[in-house]
């Protein structure tokens, strides 16, 4: 691995954005100037040594969960340790969290003695959100990664239970076991959404001959998932093996809402889609009728 060493720049709309090797956060913050820059500059200092402390437990970091509890140093390893470990009875590594768990560690060097009405830090869709009362922010929820377009919103407001986004799927930047397009999941954290987004894409699964697997390993070395059968192709598929998929995501999603691990999450497939709702997050597309849940 021969990356350089971390970029900070600020984009022409005033965004932060920070790079180092495959982590690539875009940052916003709304305040008074002083304090957005405070925070900009408090991101940029947390972010330096991440990526390092993070390589440094990668092994721990890649093996399954689900024996004893493992001892991690770094902070950002903690964080995916905790948001992954309610999932241990199924297969998980806390890699299932790390782009959540970087944006709540951002997000919180950040926080540090500023006072902003609001920010969030997105790293690769996984979203790390501050609400301070009174506040809003309205985010897009994309169906299909290959042909990204805003299919549908959700306006968060700072009484929600819910600090925390992240998106999940065959078609992501990350291996899936299911075949689902996009498994949008919100949570009290960015980490736990990471996290429970793996488990509930998972889920969204069925057999089918127009779907195309492949042992993870065999596609990527270095997978955390071993020689488990990845998806890498789904066909068109009829519509009862859409709904029998989405209907498996929204079980396991309706499990993880009941033990208090997500909010609310937001199936595609296909471009059918099933909503689980906590009744005050409920995306636009679905109020108009097009979804079900």
């Amino acid at each position: 691995m021969n990356w350089h060493g971390p970029n900070a720049a600020r984009l022409a709309d005033g965004r932060l954005h920070l790079q180092h090797g495959p982590i690539d956060l875009v940052i916003e913050a709304w305040g008074e100037p002083a304090e957005v820059a405070a925070a900009y500059k408090q991101a940029g200092a947390r972010f330096g040594g991440i990526l390092e402390v993070l390589v440094q437990e990668l092994a721990q970091l890649r093996a399954p969960l689900g024996g004893a509890h493992p001892l991690l140093r770094g902070p950002v390893a903690r964080r995916m340790l905790t948001a992954c470990w309610p999932h241990r009875a199924r297969y998980i590594t806390p890699m299932a969290a790390v782009a959540g768990a970087v944006a709540d560690e951002i997000l919180a060097a950040m926080l540090a003695g500023t006072t902003l009405s609001k920010a969030y830090v997105n790293n690769g869709g996984d979203i790390a959100l501050h609400l301070a009362p009174g506040s809003v922010l309205t985010l897009g929820v994309v169906n299909d990664a290959d042909n990204p377009a805003i299919d549908a919103k959700v306006a968060l407001s700072a009484p929600m239970p819910v600090r925390g986004l992240a998106t999940s799927g065959w078609r992501g930047r990350s291996q899936s076991l299911g075949i689902a397009d996009a498994v949008t999941v919100f949570a009290v954290d960015a980490a736990a959404a990471d996290a429970a987004a793996t488990m509930v894409a998972n889920a969204v699964n069925v057999e089918h001959a127009a779907i195309t697997r492949a042992p993870a390993r065999a596609l990527r070395a270095d997978s955390d998932l071993g020689d488990l059968p990845v998806t890498i192709a789904v066909g068109a598929l009829p519509a009862s093996a859409r709904a029998e998929a989405l209907e498996s995501g929204l079980k396991t999603a309706r499990e993880l809402q009941r033990q208090g691990l997500i909010h609310a999450a937001y199936l595609a497939l296909q471009s059918e889609v099933r909503t689980l709702t906590a009744g005050d997050a409920l995306p636009e597309q679905a109020r108009c009728g097009n979804a079900a849940g």
